[in-house]
């Protein structure tokens, strides 16, 4: 009879900068590695000290906390570099989710890079991926472009740019400005399906789900209070024209020979081989 499996013992944690996902709503969502690191830190540094000193009295801990965001971010990081050099453990935390994501961190975990300096993921709640799961839009590919600007000019110069991306995009948004964003989305990106997701793993986690004009005149999203994600999905696949195929096929004959490239082609634009290998050894015959 087999043994019945245990959790794995906490490890020791040992000296380095770690990335420290905490919850974007429910506490429970906590993980147990993030509770071991935070319980060895010699250092927390938060976004908001009061925000993330809730968080660690809920679970019972007491730490020495330090403001680290964008705006103090230069001056601090001299000291935290020199905490990591000298062998302590420093955690760092974001008000929710994952730091680093639509979060200030990256000039810090870059400068212990660069320091030689161990760096540690600490994975565990993000926003964008529990909105994904929640959409019902596709996810095998998906583009993740933070914060929509503030302005319409910018918002609609983003999309544009975004517009032809085979992938499901995913924004974050204010209350304020979401049925702005959600007007200008639809004036580029056209009837996509998209959904909007608020409240997440809260008790009030909604997602409304539809095509972007819709979902722009939905008095569900005029305003609505919460942390708010904006997933968009991809568009139609263009049909590549025999310009496209010909410009392809004459790259890859220049590395390969007519089958191998009318293979190549077939699998990158998903047009038939056989029509492509007759092009192929047409392109070939005139080179």
């Amino acid at each position: 009879m087999s043994p019945t499996p245990t959790a794995p013992p906490p490890r020791p944690v040992e000296p380095g900068l770690y990335v420290v996902a905490t919850p974007i709503g429910n506490l429970r969502d906590i993980t147990l590695r993030a509770l071991d690191v935070l319980a060895a830190a010699d250092l927390v540094l938060a976004e908001d000290t009061r925000v993330t000193g809730k968080l660690l009295s809920a679970f019972g801990l007491h730490k020495k906390l330090e403001r680290y965001d964008d705006h103090i971010g230069d001056q601090v990081r001299p000291k935290v570099l020199a905490a990591l050099q000298a062998g302590q453990v420093v955690a760092q935390v974001s008000d929710a989710g994952t730091p680093l994501v639509s979060d200030p961190g990256y000039k810090l975990v870059r400068a212990a890079v660069e320091a030689g300096l161990k760096v540690h993921p600490i994975p565990g709640a993000s926003a964008p991926l529990a909105a994904l799961t929640l959409s019902g839009l596709p996810t095998d590919r998906f583009l993740f472009a933070g914060f929509t600007p503030n302005k319409t000019s910018a918002r609609r110069a983003l999309f544009e740019a975004l517009k032809a991306t085979r992938a499901t995009l995913v924004f974050f948004e204010t209350g304020p400005r979401l049925r702005e964003s959600l007007a200008d989305m639809a004036a580029v990106f056209g009837p996509r399906e998209a959904g909007v997701a608020r409240e997440l793993t809260k008790l009030y986690e909604e997602c409304v789900r539809g095509v972007l004009p819709d979902l722009a005149a939905d008095p569900r999203c005029d305003g609505p209070k919460g942390e708010i994600v904006v997933m968009v999905g991809p568009g139609e696949e263009a049909e590549a024209s025999a310009e496209d195929a010909d410009t392809a096929l004459t790259e890859a004959l220049a590395r390969m020979g007519p089958a191998d490239a009318a293979s190549e082609v077939s699998r990158a634009l998903g047009l038939p081989r056989k029509a492509l290998y007759r092009r192929a050894l047409e392109l070939k015959g005139k080179a």
